[in-house]
């Protein structure tokens, strides 16, 4: 028989929105680069 494997929807709910938070801090960063210049704006 086949079985099937089933993902919990709060699993799939999380890994979308933990995405979601990596994308917008990645264009944070390149943000802040392009501003400032700096890898981390306030140090060096």
């Amino acid at each position: 028989m086949k079985e099937t494997k089933t993902v919990e929807k709060e699993k799939v709910v999380a890994e979308k929105l933990n995405g979601r938070f990596a994308m917008i801090g990645f264009i944070a960063l390149v943000g802040a680069y392009l501003t400032t210049g700096q890898i981390i704006p306030g140090i060096v």
